[in-house]
């Protein structure tokens, strides 16, 4: 399958581009590629399998070969990550994985294959892919482009009210201080820095309830002329 049905998603942390497109996924019944989840998924691996975080090859082939499946949950709910047939959920999304993910993302080797990984997610009957640079960098041939975002102010507070609800002793304002650096080094970085393509479509989701924003997106889908051959 070609870049023809695919529906990128790309925007900062805590614009609600999980949530979105896991909704996309399920009402379209179409294949989910959280990108973000990737150096994670490699880093667990390499843990795994006794591959060393120095081996830049050994860890770019990893990554090339890695079955990895998104699967789309409760909106309210992160997707499930099965990696080889096993769910990795939890393990994934564990703090000490996180560490591991920055070991991994430092060579070029690993980015590389993952770029081909993230590519090959394209397959029938079609794709919703959440990132940061999907549009612009791994389907700049997507005929359905989103770019969602939200003031720094209401994702900090979505977020503060995530972790309240999970238990955590979380502080607003640093909080909103992290996602402000945060954005200043995704924004400026040299390699894919976050962005709108383009052709995307910006949506501004800080006043608006995710409904809404599903609503909008659907549209623009319905009018998409590639997904509604003649």
């Amino acid at each position: 399958m070609t870049q023809s049905l695919v529906i990128t998603v790309d925007g900062p942390s805590g614009s609600g581009k999980g949530t979105l497109c896991q909704m996309l996924a399920r009402k379209l019944g179409w294949h989910l590629l959280d990108s973000g989840a990737l150096y994670r998924i490699v880093g667990l691996a390499a843990k795994r399998k006794g591959v060393s975080f120095d081996d830049a090859e050994a860890l770019a082939e990893l990554a090339a070969n890695m079955n990895v499946e998104f699967v789309a949950g409760q909106p309210s709910e992160p997707s499930a990550v099965w990696l080889d047939g096993e769910d990795i959920s939890l393990d994934v999304r564990a703090e000490s994985t996180g560490a591991l993910a920055s070991k991994v993302a430092i060579h070029t080797q690993v980015r590389d294959a993952l770029t081909d990984l993230q590519r090959s997610f394209a397959t029938a009957p079609g794709l919703v892919a959440d990132g940061r640079d999907m549009g612009t960098v791994i389907f700049p041939r997507a005929p359905v482009k989103i770019y969602l975002t939200a003031s720094a102010e209401e994702r900090a507070e979505r977020r503060y009210k995530q972790l309240k609800m999970q238990g955590g002793s979380v502080n607003l304002a640093a909080l909103l201080e992290d996602i402000k650096q945060r954005d200043e080094r995704d924004m400026n970085r040299k390699v894919a820095p976050l962005k709108p393509a383009d052709d995307a479509v910006v949506i501004d989701s800080t006043a608006k309830a995710i409904d809404e924003v599903f609503q909008q997106v659907l549209a623009l889908v319905d009018s998409a002329a590639e997904f509604h051959p003649e």
